[in-house]
């Protein structure tokens, strides 16, 4: 209700303005989006093939092991095609070249990602095991040969995975819908961060907790700027905003 218009007009900040019109508001169709949507349809029909997962994030409360079908995963637990597309328009628009997401679920949104800068380096985190295997054959049918993946829980391996990078460019995260991690995860990550960084987290406004979560990284010292998209926030580090600036757009 009280979102700012999704063209910009409204927009004061210089660097949020130039987003919105040139990256959220770009309607190009690229040939990623047709490659990327097609494999999505092809995991959506699946209805034959049946995984065994374990839920290590907040899930829906139910079971931590489920049996599901792959058309379910699928519809249920992918980002829409829009939210993906985006991901792909910032990547290609501020080329990060060191590019993290945790959650790869069936590697949809990590192949936007990676097709958005070829260049980058993307690593891609998955607690499991059966989904990420259906992930790695997201990236081979895409031909998408510089990802690498990291299975296992999120609190056994961001540590390691973090260490080998001297900085992270943009983050994705995506892997557990709860306050604690959520805020433990940023923490990991805030020693890697400069003022081209980008943080996405997903969910914000899913549960109370998630709230929370969002409106303690809204709080830090460090963030200058989030924007809240209401399904997605985006965070930045960005020094030219000298008093930190919070959006709500219409996306």
């Amino acid at each position: 209700m009280t979102a700012a218009n999704g063209k910009g007009h409204g927009i004061h900040s210089p660097f949020v303005f130039d987003m919105v019109t040139r990256v959220f508001g770009d309607k190009k169709v690229y040939p990623a989006y047709g490659a990327i949507e097609s494999l999505r349809r092809h995991l959506s029909a699946d209805r034959d093939t049946t995984i065994v997962i374990d839920d290590l994030g907040a899930g829906t409360g139910g079971a931590a092991t489920q049996q599901r079908r792959l058309s379910s995963i699928a519809r249920t637990a992918l980002k829409p095609p829009k939210f993906g597309q985006l991901f792909f328009r910032l990547a290609q628009y501020y080329k990060p070249s060191t590019i993290l997401e945790l959650g790869t679920s069936l590697g949809i949104t990590t192949a936007y990602l990676a097709s958005g800068n070829p260049s980058a380096s993307v690593v891609t985190c998955e607690g499991a095991p059966a989904i990420a295997s259906v992930a790695r054959r997201t990236f081979d049918t895409l031909g998408l040969s510089r990802i690498r993946l990291v299975e296992g829980n999120f609190d056994d391996t961001l540590g390691s995975v973090l260490s080998a990078l001297s900085s992270l460019d943009f983050a994705y995260i995506d892997g557990n819908h709860r306050l604690e991690p959520t805020l433990r995860y940023y923490r990991q990550m805030q020693p890697r961060l400069h003022n081209e960084s980008i943080l996405v987290f997903d969910d914000i406004h899913w549960s109370l907790e998630m709230e929370e979560a969002w409106a303690a990284v809204k709080a830090d010292p460090m963030v200058t700027c989030t924007v809240d998209l209401f399904f997605i926030g985006l965070v930045f580090f960005r020094r030219e905003f000298h008093t930190p600036q919070h959006f709500t757009i219409r996306f």
